[in-house]
């Protein structure tokens, strides 16, 4: 697992090169495509990647510049601003990431349906393990 997790780690770093980012970003930019229809306010955002508001508008204001996001007045209420994808910023990341996602497809297309169910079921409950695991180091006093 160790070593999964340092691997993970190292391609995330050479993916947030590859984009010309760096991997904080890369990793709000993951976050604000994953939102989908119902794009992210930057608080929404600062909470779900554990940074602060003001690291966040940083970070909005880098994926601006590189042609990864942009901020637009929320429809419902025009006081709040959300932060969306540019139109082409999933293709882009999707062809960095295509040498590992095609590996990892053909790994997985070995397995067979209840396989592939234990595996997806250990990789949810390990990413909630984090999660919880995140936030109690974060409230804990430094070593």
């Amino acid at each position: 697992m160790d070593r999964l997790i340092a691997v993970s780690l190292v391609g995330q770093h050479t993916i947030a090169e590859r984009l010309g980012i760096n991997v904080t970003d890369l990793t709000c930019l993951g976050f604000i495509l994953g939102a989908g229809e119902e794009a992210l306010t930057a608080g929404r955002l600062a909470e779900v990647a554990g940074l602060t508001t003001g690291a966040v508008t940083g970070v909005v204001n880098r994926l601006e510049s590189a042609g990864y996001a942009r901020r637009v007045s929320d429809p419902r209420d025009r006081r709040r601003v959300r932060i969306v994808p540019e139109e082409d910023s999933a293709a882009r990341v999707a062809t960095a990431y295509e040498p590992t996602s095609r590996r990892l497809t053909a790994l997985f297309e070995s397995y067979g349906p209840d396989e592939l169910a234990a595996i997806s079921d250990g990789f949810t409950r390990a990413a909630d393990a984090l999660r919880i695991s995140l936030a109690e180091i974060r409230e804990s006093p430094a070593p």
